[in-house]
């Protein structure tokens, strides 16, 4: 090994070490950082702690007191000497009645439910915007990449105009021309470096300090989750969809929880009273009911006005399906139809592009053409790589879009109908 090579080696190494940011990853690092997720792993665990609670009796209530004490006369303040003096102490306990406590904790259960429904929608709306800020990174890196190689050849171009000049067989006009071409050039690749600066602020939004590792491989993006025939089926467990399926649900269970309170609960006081040697003590037994004299105001208006919201959250359920509906077949048409303008790019428009300039520099170097020619040529080429490019990232974001549209792996069973 000489001097000369073992620094490019040394390079070559630290870059072969260098960790690389695949979208899997990306992924990965975005789901471990997110604070969503926990937010609403915390809000399911705190419903399912309420629904516990809520299924059980409440707490006795211990009563202590001193009754019919005097306060003037001779017994005045003796707590023994007056045969109606007692010290009591109780206990009362309201008998809620069991269906009463199961409505209450399933209305807890549903808002647990409807919690791990809303995490599965941060899920993957994590996981959408993470691919879509990584693919919009890939592409613009590619389109600095396609820039910088463009600067290059109009560099040649500049150099073989020079040469033309010096040597009396070009004119210094094309000079210029070559120059205002590279120059247009280097102003495309200054947009793209701001591009690619705002691409990997927002990768790091999702990904943190590793949105500055080189990326990996670009994925396979030939298929989507979704299909037409499967839309039906699949709509029913989008995650906004399933969010408001459980959002109904907990509508019901409160609905549920208004019917049962039009049965009012019984309470049970038992007291022990305590008077003067001279007299017997006393226990005490009391019953007590709310009077729900006027339900057709309170109880049936409350009962009403919950079974109205579930109406509500159907409706808007029901309209928000319509809608993702068609949101989603139309991603997808415009998903096959950019393949196939893709698939048309590659076929016929970049080879004309790539013949034009062929046939604008033979004539040139032929001394039949202008230089002109040649540069409206590769002007014309480069936009048309860059649109190519662009289409292939707008085909990307539809792949993203609809491939994080339906969670994979999600369990059909157990959604509300």
């Amino acid at each position: 090994m000489t001097l000369a090579t073992a620094p490019g080696l040394a390079v070559a190494q630290t870059a072969a070490s260098a960790p690389v940011l695949t979208l899997d990853r990306a992924l990965q690092l975005a789901q471990q950082r997110s604070a969503q997720l926990v937010a609403e792993d915390a809000a399911a665990a705190s419903a399912r702690s309420m629904a516990i609670a809520a299924d059980q009796l409440p707490d006795p209530t211990l009563t202590v007191g001193l009754n019919n004490l005097p306060v003037t006369r001779r017994d005045q303040f003796s707590v023994g000497r007056d045969f109606m003096t007692m010290r009591s102490i109780g206990i009362t306990q309201e008998f809620t009645r069991s269906g009463k406590r199961e409505a209450r904790a399933d209305r807890f259960e549903r808002e647990a439910r409807t919690a791990d429904a809303s995490r599965e929608l941060a899920l993957t709306n994590l996981q959408r915007d993470t691919a879509l800020a990584w693919l919009d990174r890939y592409y613009d890196e590619r389109v600095g990449d396609l820039l910088a190689a463009q600067v290059k050849e109009a560099q040649l171009q500049i150099d073989a105009a020079e040469s033309a000049f010096r040597g009396a067989r070009g004119a210094q006009a094309d000079v210029f021309a070559a120059r205002s071409a590279k120059a247009q050039i280097e102003d495309r690749l200054a947009q793209s470096d701001r591009d690619i600066g705002t691409a990997r602020t927002h990768l790091a939004r999702w990904v943190g300090e590793p949105a500055n590792d080189p990326l990996g491989p670009l994925p396979s993006l030939e298929n989507v989750s979704l299909r037409p025939e499967d839309l039906e089926g699949d709509l029913p467990h989008h995650p906004e969809i399933a969010v408001m399926f459980e959002q109904e649900a907990m509508a019901r269970a409160e609905a549920d929880e208004a019917r049962a309170n039009k049965r009012p609960d019984v309470s049970v006081e038992l007291m022990y009273s305590q008077r003067g040697s001279a007299y017997s003590n006393m226990v005490s037994i009391n019953f007590s009911m709310p009077l729900q004299w006027d339900q057709g105001h309170r109880q049936d208006q409350e009962l009403a006005a919950k079974l109205a919201q579930v109406r509500k959250i159907r409706a808007e359920r029901e309209e928000e399906t319509r809608m993702h509906a068609a949101e989603d077949l139309a991603m997808l048409q415009e998903w096959h139809s950019n393949r196939e303008r893709l698939t048309r790019y590659d076929a016929s428009l970049l080879p004309l592009a790539a013949d034009r300039i062929n046939a604008a520099l033979a004539a040139y170097s032929g001394g039949t053409g202008p230089l002109s020619a040649v540069l409206e040529a590769r002007r014309g080429q480069i936009d048309t790589q860059l649109d190519r490019a662009r289409l292939e990232q707008q085909t990307a974001r539809l792949w993203a879009q609809l491939n994080f549209l339906v969670p994979e792996g999600h369990s059909h069973e157990g959604s509300p109908r």
